[in-house]
């Protein structure tokens, strides 16, 4: 998983803390978290074609949650940055070069089966926590956002 997958739950958190302060320019957001303006602007028109986040346009525009952080999962989040694609994928090695002794397998392969177990349960996990959730979880740490994002007012 990569990184944008972190940026995008920290900036779906802070936008869920700051909902009403407006539309949070990019700028603001990657000097928030010091990070690549041009990278971070990938990872949030992701987040916003998948209809966790939506943008204004304009001098005054940026970025805000689409729905309620009650209604955002930390799964959506990676799925809309990483894509739906599966995290392990089978490549069926065991059926390749000596070891396959030329014939097939009639079962599935005891690795693949258990990465794909350990998976459905580390994606279940993330659909039953939301950004509110995340927000919850972290006591003071929205009104100390609020605090600083009103020291960066242009």
């Amino acid at each position: 998983m990569g990184e944008g997958v972190e940026w995008g739950l920290h900036c779906c958190v802070t936008l869920g803390w700051l909902k009403d302060e407006g539309p949070v320019s990019i700028r603001k957001l990657a000097a928030w978290f010091d990070l690549p303006q041009e990278y971070l602007k990938k990872r949030l028109q992701a987040l916003t074609k998948a209809g966790i986040l939506a943008s204004a346009p304009g001098v005054r525009g940026g970025f805000y949650l689409a729905r309620p952080p009650e209604q955002i999962t930390i799964i959506d989040v990676v799925t809309a940055v990483e894509g739906p694609a599966e995290v392990f994928r089978c490549e069926e090695i065991r059926q390749r070069g000596v070891g396959a002794e030329g014939g097939r397998f009639r079962r599935a392969c005891g690795i693949s089966t258990a990465m794909r177990r350990a998976e459905l349960a580390w994606r279940r996990e993330l659909a039953g926590q939301t950004i509110a959730d995340l927000m919850d979880g972290a006591p003071g740490s929205g009104e100390r956002t609020r605090r600083n994002y009103a020291r960066m007012r242009d």
